[in-house]
């Protein structure tokens, strides 16, 4: 099985947390779990599947060790490289700005040669604005949108239903060919 490297950022601790129920949810021991201010753009080349978590900060700031990688982030090749992105935020208290940090690194990714999986209907949320929300998809996120302020009795479930939904998307991405000799 092909190893996933799962990056993630947090400043107050719930995405850690978020990021272990992902991991015990997940139940696989092909994840390689890192700390995004423990990285650097090479960690990137190792993996041809990652999955990113971070959260969203006041008026749409990155997460603060994602906000200090950026511009390392911006230089990686995502050419054949499969991501899905989870985050945090705060729909009431910044509704303009949900999950803002979703956005920011799936334009990045996509602009770097690539593919996103894991989109989440945005409906069930109040906010009012998204750099997270797909151009020319507006039911959808890039990823999974989690509000651990407001709705933190959904967060179990929702991790739980994507977590579901990326095993689905990524089993073409997980085999590994097998090679005939003759």
């Amino acid at each position: 099985m092909k190893k996933i490297g799962l990056f993630y950022g947090s400043d107050t601790g719930c995405t850690d947390d978020i990021t272990k129920d992902f991991v015990s949810l997940w139940d696989s021991e092909a994840l390689d779990v890192r700390e995004i201010d423990d990285v650097s753009k090479e960690d990137f080349d190792q993996f041809e599947i990652l999955i990113l978590g971070l959260s969203t900060w006041y008026d749409g700031d990155l997460q603060s060790d994602w906000e200090a990688f950026f511009d390392d982030f911006k230089e990686i090749d995502f050419t054949d490289k499969v991501v899905a992105i989870y985050g945090l935020g705060d729909q009431i208290g910044y509704g303009e700005y949900f999950v803002d940090g979703i956005g920011i690194l799936a334009k990045v990714i996509l602009e770097n040669g690539g593919e996103i999986i894991g989109h989440w209907p945005i409906e069930g949320y109040r906010f009012t604005d998204s750099v997270a929300v797909i151009e020319g998809k507006e039911d959808y996120f890039y990823g999974l949108a989690l509000d651990h302020d407001n709705e933190s009795q959904l967060s179990d479930e929702r991790l739980e239903k994507w977590i579901h939904q990326l095993k689905l998307e990524l089993k073409p991405y997980l085999v590994v060919e097998e090679v005939v000799l003759s």
